[in-house]
């Protein structure tokens, strides 16, 4: 039922009561937005789903005013739907309450004799437990991938969140997944408060590749926006700027450009984080810029965090490369020339840095450890780019290629002439889809079908370029053969996409998946080892995609890549071009851009007319072919006499990664997380199916979609095990990161569930226990991201009747083993002594042990993070002298952000959360 919003009233967030009192600003017909002031925040709800309670206190409560005052309420009046509050004369409008004046109803339950099963108050402690593990763990963000843990990414992600918010270039090599890192960095900052609103920027192709990227791996739904949207969101609402619409946005570049009203718009939304993909097509030189850098150049004026993504750092010249550091930067580069001077200085310190790896190579010790890690951290634009290369990175499996010459007989003209347009449709993505192919007569399809019948146990992936073209290859498959095979294209929807991936993963599933280009981008299909290229795109970025499902790190076998070619025809030009040209069905190619910008015309005139004059033909191809390998040759040593092997070994820290790694197994490992979900589930009547080890089929009864966030109307199935989560994409991974996770801890904590409980332990000792769970919650902004030293605590007490602390007493065995349901609460509650004068003593006793916990635990939050404050602004302040990339503002960014900290820490505030009554005694009557 929708609640009653007016504005002026103060409502608590139920899933993040630590924000304090917030108050109603805006109330739409659809929803209503609350300022939470202490916090600094602002959200926004639909109104039919807001996780929000109503903060109205009753007579005896205590409250306080804004400016200080506090009365304990005698009289409640309502006026328009706002409450006053009033004492002795005195009265306070709940608009003049304090934003940080907490509310909770467990005292309110508990003398009203409204109780609990003892066992929901456990699930409820064990949901602040495990709500504050996970709020304070490092790893926080890097659980919830759907990703193999590969150290070169996790020490890259790990270092750049280690900045609140960070402005640097991604450059890994194709294929070691920079994608992958800046989603783990997008997910950690989101996650842990440090980015709301953020801005994706792609090339227009890739729209949807990271819209599903970041939706299928990190469970993040961002919203893609184009022209149409735009327009839409204005005519639908004259005046309103549709980048605020929504808070995480992915976009096409272009949509900046072509409209002059949208760079605007962009500008004025405001944004916590930006992130440009393929940087390298933003254009500058000293004498002008593109429009596309231009608008990347204002929004990361204006926009504290920027994440630029390129696979090709150095093919653009030093121009080119100080161009996208500018954008990170412009006020430490700011001259060309003098970042070609000092970028050259650091040759030197480059081989002196080999000198002390070498030296640790050999004999590895700690002093020589600690100077090549200062070595590194002074180094020109180490803490500005990162880039990881194959040179240092291990695990790749070996490709094997395998060219298969087929031939036609002279005579068929229909195949040649059906080969030509194929050929006319491949190179014109636009009129491919009125190309109509068949190929129960094609040399490759009777090639394909004896290729299988050779290995009857392994499973093949088969990519070519188009659906339509897929569509005719598994038609003639079927016209020959009964096998058991998958498609994987266009046509199909997401979710059939998602159960034919499934079905091939299964070990009696589908033999052969046949896929169009689509299946090249971002899937994983390193359980196979098979790789049939139908036909061969002439781009060899797009082959390397291809080849990359199979080719990754954790490839326990050789990958077989399978080139069918027909000879005479393009099919044998391009397999050429690959295979005596650029060796790149055998090895990852370095400088594939540059090569296929220099011989792009002449590859397509050999494709064209590949059969014409056979002897000319074949004399031109040779010589194309040793121009091709030459040139490979040539870009391969100036790469690799350019790499910049300091940056590479500071942008890989091995030891770190094995930390975080560790950690991230430890949390995998854990079954804490699938007994409080099941139990959770249970709670909310939601049916749940075990179908595998740790996976989970889960239905909705019991509770309305709505009611459950993360929960599907559809049947959802989650599985707790990252292996199968990796080979199995049409399951959820279900971890402490995953929205469901989150729902189920917000349900959980929001609601009064278990917020007072009454036991009965049956022992010959006559006693009676008063147990409270304290939270102890900062009210600070989201950005300082107060967290990793102080989230949300549970501080649990325990006293007896004599009022002693009798916390060890009341252990988890006694809980599980002895406390039992029982309905003697009321009568308890009944007896005059024990209501009016037992028990609030004995709530005066549990308060005043919680402040001395207080005490201790943000006294040692408050050390811990001056220290770690202190000591990364002394190391930055050193660093600052030999390394001008430590930007001014980061060292004053630490300063402030621990002077705030130390404000907002030291007035942490307690919360009683949740309170048991525990009756001991041999017999089930009430005794004092």
């Amino acid at each position: 039922m929708t609640s009653v919003f007016h504005p002026g009233q103060r409502w608590i967030s139920a899933s993040e009561p630590e924000l304090g009192l917030g108050e109603i600003k805006i109330v739409s017909t659809r929803t209503v937005t609350v300022h939470f002031a202490a916090a600094t925040e602002t959200r926004e709800y639909v109104k039919d789903n807001a996780p929000l309670r109503r903060a109205a206190f009753r007579v005896g409560d205590t409250v306080r005013s804004a400016d200080g005052r506090t009365l304990v309420v005698d009289h409640v009046s309502d006026s328009d739907g706002l409450l006053s509050y009033a004492s002795g004369g005195v009265s306070v409008s709940e608009r003049s309450l304090s934003p940080t004046l907490g509310f909770s109803n467990p005292p309110q339950r508990l003398f009203a004799g409204v109780f609990d099963p003892p066992a929901l108050f456990d699930l409820r402690y064990a949901a602040l437990q495990h709500q504050h593990r996970r709020r304070h763990s490092r790893v926080r963000g890097f659980l919830g991938g759907r990703i193999d843990l590969l150290p070169h990414q996790i020490s890259i992600a790990s270092e750049v969140t280690g900045r609140l918010l960070p402005r640097v270039l991604l450059a890994d090599e194709v294929g070691l997944g920079k994608t992958i890192e800046a989603c783990l960095i997008v997910h950690r900052l989101i996650l842990t408060g440090r980015a709301q609103r953020i801005l994706v920027l792609v090339q227009e192709s890739l729209v949807h590749q990271w819209f599903l990227e970041l939706l299928r791996r990190f469970s993040l739904w961002f919203h893609i926006f184009d022209e149409g949207r735009c327009s839409a969101i204005e005519e639908g609402s004259p005046g309103t700027n549709p980048f605020l619409e929504q808070q995480l946005v992915v976009s096409d570049l272009s949509l900046l450009t072509r409209n002059p009203a949208r760079l605007p718009q962009a500008l004025e939304a405001g944004w916590d984080l930006i992130v440009v993909d393929e940087a390298h097509h933003l254009r500058w030189t000293p004498d002008a810029e593109s429009p596309e850098y231009a608008a990347v150049h204002a929004l990361g004026q204006r926009t504290g965090g920027l994440l630029l993504l390129t696979a090709t750092p150095e093919q653009l010249g030093m121009a080119g490369h100080f161009a996208r550091l500018r954008l990170l930067d412009p006020h430490r580069f700011r001259d060309l020339d003098a970042f070609v001077a000092e970028s050259a200085q650091y040759l030197a310190v480059a081989e002196r840095a080999k000198t002390l790896l070498d030296a640790i190579t050999l004999h590895p010790d700690r002093t020589t450890r600690d100077a090549l890690d200062r070595l590194l951290d002074q180094h020109g634009t180490s803490r500005v780019i990162f880039r990881n290369t194959r040179a240092t990175v291990s695990g790749f499996p070996r490709r094997l290629p395998h060219l298969h010459r087929l031939t036609l007989d002279v005579t068929d003209t229909t195949r040649r002439k059906a080969l030509a347009r194929e050929w006319a449709a491949d190179r014109n993505t636009d009129s491919a889809a009125s190309v109509r192919h068949h190929f129960s007569d094609d040399p490759r399809i009777v090639w394909l079908l004896s290729l299988l019948r050779g290995m009857p146990n392994d499973k093949v992936l088969l990519i070519c370029r188009t659906a339509h073209k897929a569509l005719a290859v598994e038609a003639a498959v079927k016209q020959h053969a009964h096998l058991r095979m998958g498609a994987f294209h266009e046509g199909l929807s997401l979710v059939q996409r998602d159960r034919a991936a499934a079905w091939f993963s299964e070990p009696d599933g589908a033999r052969l998946l046949i896929c169009s280009e689509i299946g090249s981008e971002g899937r994983n299909f390193q359980f196979a080892h098979h790789l049939v290229l139908f036909d061969l795109p002439h781009d060899p970025a797009v082959l390397e995609q291809r080849i990359g499902r199979l080719d990754r790190i954790g490839q326990q076998q050789d990958v077989h890549v399978h080139v069918p070619f027909i000879v005479g025809s393009h099919l044998e030009i391009l397999a050429r071009w690959y295979d005596e040209g650029l060796n790149a069905f055998a090895e990852n190619l370095q400088g594939s851009r540059e090569l296929h910008e220099q011989f792009e015309t002449r590859l397509l005139a050999l494709a064209d007319k590949p059969a014409e004059a056979p002897a000319i033909a074949e004399s031109q191809v040779a010589v194309f072919l040793n121009d091709v390998r030459a040139a490979r040759l040539e870009v391969s040593d100036r790469l690799e006499r350019g790499r910049d092997r300091l940056l590479e070994w500071q942008s890989f820290k091995a030891s770190t990664a094995v930390e975080v790694i560790d950690e991230i197994r430890q949390h995998d490992e854990d079954r804490s997380l699938d007994a409080f979900m099941l139990a959770v589930f249970d709670l909310y009547m939601i049916e749940v199916e075990e179908v595998a080890p740790r996976t989970y089929r889960l239905g909705s009864a019991g509770v309305l979609v709505d009611d459950f966030p993360g929960l599907t109307s559809d049947r959802l199935t989650v599985t707790c095990d990252r292996q199968r989560a990796l080979t199995r994409e049409d399951m959820q991974f279900l971890t402490w990161d995953h929205p469901l996770t989150s729902g189920a801890l917000d349900l959980m904590l929001g609601s009064d569930h278990g917020n007072c409980a009454f036991a009965r332990w049956i022992d010959p000792v006559q006693e009676l226990y008063l147990e409270a769970v304290y939270m102890l919650e900062v009210v600070a902004p989201a950005q300082l991201h107060a967290d990793r030293f102080l989230p949300p605590t549970p501080l649990r007490v325990v006293v007896d009747r004599r009022l002693q602390n009798s916390s060890d007493q009341i252990t988890r065995d006694v809980s599980r083993d002895w406390l039992k349901k029982s309905d003697g609460g009321r009568e308890l509650i009944g007896n005059e002594a024990i209501r009016e004068r037992l028990l609030p003593r004995m709530m005066e006793r549990v308060a005043a042990l919680a402040h001395k916990q207080q005490a201790q635990v943000v006294s040692h939050a408050l050390t811990e993070m001056r220290t770690a404050l202190e000591s990364e602004t002394a190391r930055l302040r050193d660093l600052q002298k030999v390394n001008r990339a430590v930007r001014d503002d980061e060292i004053d960014g630490l300063l402030e952000q621990q002077r705030l900290l130390d404000a907002h820490l030291s007035a942490a505030r307690l919360r009683l959360d949740a309170v048991r009554v525990i009756h001991r005694g041999p017999i089930a009557r009430t005794t004092t």
